[in-house]
Order: C-alpha cells, then sequence, then structure tokens
C-alpha cells in the first residue's frame, strides 16, 4: 500500500465518545447495538463515496496520486462522469479548504456518515452524528461540515446524476467488498483476536473506498457500553505474480495490523513498568537513524510496535499451519517491513514469541507477555 507523503501516512485516530459529551459523536442506541452486536461489516457508504469523488475532482485531488487512488477502471469513470463538474463552486471550495489543512480531507469524507439520502435531499443519520471532530488534541472541529455545505453538496450530487452513477457501480462495489472477505476475511481476525486476548468489541466496520489512495485510518467508537472499531480502507490490491495465498498475506497484514492494536495494548499497560526496563537501551530496538522512529518515543510503544507484527505472525502460523512456505513468506514480509523502519530485532522478537507460544500452546498471548518481556530484558 501507498504511504501519502504530502498528508498523514497511516494514522490511528482516537475517538472514544460517551453520553455526557456535549458534542456527541455517535448514538449508538437500542436498535443499532442489536443489528450490529458481534457482526463484521464492510461498506461503500453513498454519501462517503460522494465526498470522496467531490475531492478527486478538486485541483488537489487531480494532482496527487496519493490522496486519490488513480489507477483503474473506477476512476476514469469517475473522471469522464464527474470531470465535466470541476469547477463548480463548491469543488473550488473544498479544494480550498484542504490546501488550507489537508487534514480537512477526513473531515470532510469521515462525517459523510452523519447524512443519508432521501430522494435529492440530505437527512441526518440517526446513529453517527458528528463522527469526525478531531484527528489529535491539537486539530479539532466544532462544526460538521457537511451540515455547513449541505445544500451545495446536495446540489452537485444532483446535477451531477450521482445517485446514478452510484447505483451504476453497485455490481463493482460488490466485487470490491467480496475481495475483502475472501483475502482479508476480517470476521477470521476477529475471531483469532479474542480468543488470544481479553480485549472485547461488539462491532468492526471497514467504510471503504476505491478512490482511498494511501490514507487509511483506524478509529473507535463507544456509547451505550457499545464499542465500534472503524477503519477508513482503500480496495485491496493484488501484487502481480504472487500466490494467492501470498496475497492474502498481504492484505490481511494491512487490516489486522490496524485493528490488533485494540487487542495488546491492555497487555503492554499492564506490563509498562517491566517494558520500561527491559528495553530501556533503545538503541538496541531502535535504528534512530530511519524517519518515523521518532514516533515511538518511549519503550512501550516500541515494545508495541514489535508486538503488533510479531501477533500477526502468529495468526499466520494458525492460519496457514499446513502451508510452512506461505509461513514463511508472511514472517520474511513482516521482517523486511520492520528492519526497513529502524525495528531492527524484528526477526528475534517475531521468532522468540513463535518460540513460546508453541512452548506453551494452552497460553494465550496476553499470558505470553511476562516470558517475552524477560527475554527482551536478557538482549
Amino acid at each position: 500500500m501507498k504511504t501519502i507523503s504530502l498528508l498523514f501516512g497511516v494514522l490511528l485516530l482516537s475517538q472514544i465518545v460517551t453520553g455526557q459529551e456535549k458534542l456527541r459523536k455517535v448514538n449508538f442506541d437500542e436498535k443499532f447495538r442489536k443489528e450490529n452486536k458481534g457482526k463484521a461489516k464492510i461498506e461503500i457508504d453513498e454519501v462517503k463515496e460522494l465526498l470522496h469523488i467531490m475531492i478527486a475532482i478538486t485541483r488537489s485531488g487531480l494532482e496527487n496520486d496519493d490522496m486519490i487512488e488513480q489507477r483503474g477502471d473506477y476512476y476514469k469513470n469517475v473522471i469522464q462522469h464527474f470531470g465535466p463538474f470541476k469547477e463548480e463552486p463548491i469543488i473550488i471550495r473544498f479544494d480550498s479548504l484542504i490546501k488550507k489543512n489537508p487534514l480537512n480531507y477526513i473531515f470532510l469524507t469521515g462525517n459523510a456518515l452523519s447524512y443519508n439520502f432521501k430522494g435529492n435531499k440530505l437527512v441526518a443519520d440517526k446513529n453517527y452524528l458528528f463522527p469526525a471532530q478531531s484527528v489529535s488534541s491539537h486539530t479539532t472541529i466544532t462544526v460538521n461540515p457537511i451540515t455547513t455545505y449541505k445544500k451545495e453538496i446536495e446540489q452537485f450530487a444532483t446535477m451531477a446524476g450521482f445517485r446514478k452513477f452510484y447505483k451504476q457501480q453497485l455490481g463493482f462495489y460488490h466485487t470490491v467488498i467480496n475481495e475483502y472477505e475472501k483475502f482479508a476475511n476480517l470476521q477470521e481476525q476477529w475471531n483469532w483476536l479474542e480468543k488470544n486476548f481479553t480485549t472485547r468489541v461488539d462491532n468492526y466496520t471497514i467504510m471503504c473506498s476505491p478512490l482511498i489512495g494511501g490514507l487509511n485510518y483506524t478509529t473507535s467508537y463507544t456509547d451505550n457500553d457499545f464499542k465500534q472499531i472503524m477503519m477508513v480502507l482503500p480496495a485491496l490490491e493484488k501484487t502481480p505474480g504472487h500466490t494467492e495465498k501470498q496475497n492474502i498475506v498481504l492484505n490481511t497484514r494491512i487490516m489486522f495490523t490496524e485493528i490488533d492494536h485494540n487487542y495488546i495494548g491492555l497487555p503492554t499497560k499492564n506490563n509498562k513498568d517491566s517494558i520500561d526496563i527491559a528495553l530501556q537501551n533503545r538503541n538496541k530496538w531502535v535504528d534512530t537513524t530511519k524517519n518515523g522512529t521518532e514516533y515511538y518515543p518511549t519503550p512501550s510503544k516500541v515494545f508495541d510496535e514489535y508486538m503488533t507484527f510479531a501477533t500477526f505472525c502468529l495468526f499466520c502460523n494458525d492460519k496457514f499451519a499446513d502451508d510452512p512456505a506461505t509461513i514463511q513468506y508472511a514472517y520474511d514480509n513482516v521482517n523486511s517491513i520492520l528492519i526497513s523502519r529502524g525495528f531492527k530485532k524484528a526477526a528475534e522478537f517475531n521468532e522468540e514469541l513463535k518460540r513460546l507460544k508453541q512452548d506453551n500452546p494452552a497460553k494465550n498471548i496476553e499470558e505470553l507477555y511476562p516470558l517475552l518481556i524477560k527475554w527482551c530484558k536478557q538482549q
């Protein structure tokens, strides 16, 4: 997957909400909880796709193939159909917002979930009220931009024939969703993680768009004792020359290493003091000359990043138990990625966690933390 050099890379957005907040992000009422409890779903939301299309035809979108996925027939169809409307005032306005602050890409597309179409009008969603309010503690908004530009968005959708275009693409959208289910089975990952960790999540939702380039992120919402993890992801990619199982490894890794942060974080927190001692010599664990390692400034954050990918390797051990070649491919792929990013003991760390799991098959991964931390301290 590409990274957005001009924007953000991969983001983890913290959006945990409570019913006491003045600006509620979500409302998980009884009906929503009943319909979504224990379910993993993948959607290409209609209003959200409209916002992706509108941004794709801005000057910023047309000039940035990191922000917008510009390969494939779908993009060509979008440009052919909507390109003639790129000088509309609302498109120029969106372009100015993104140029002013690239994070407006998230605020526009993320808050699209707060509305649904009813005919040619946008009506407020009952569950997603104002979902994208912040990217960090330093970047927040207090007014939903979809509400601000609601009239102009409705006019653009009608003028450009968006709803008809969306319906014409439903077959393609279903193909994108089916490929997710085949090559990166979310439900399978979820079941495996909850078997190996004590953390529990009530719902996983992927909001996908074929127009998403390198920007993918994970956010969480908690309301009325219901926790949802939402991932915003592009369509899956198939690497030419790879076997089907190797493509499953690559696509599963992208998703798995997003969602397993929700599981490894608690045991890391519970073992923080031991981890701080075991990884106190930063130079043993991190090549600080590599760009990006500054985002992992503490022993716990370094350990978490190692653990994120090592846990994925254990998942591959189970998923491909009858295929040692694919397991080795997964380990080689992970080790290469981590070492290139500056986590120089990736191979040793991954092998040690595998050994500990093989020697202690009755223990879940959380129970292996003390043994793994002890090994880290001895390095």
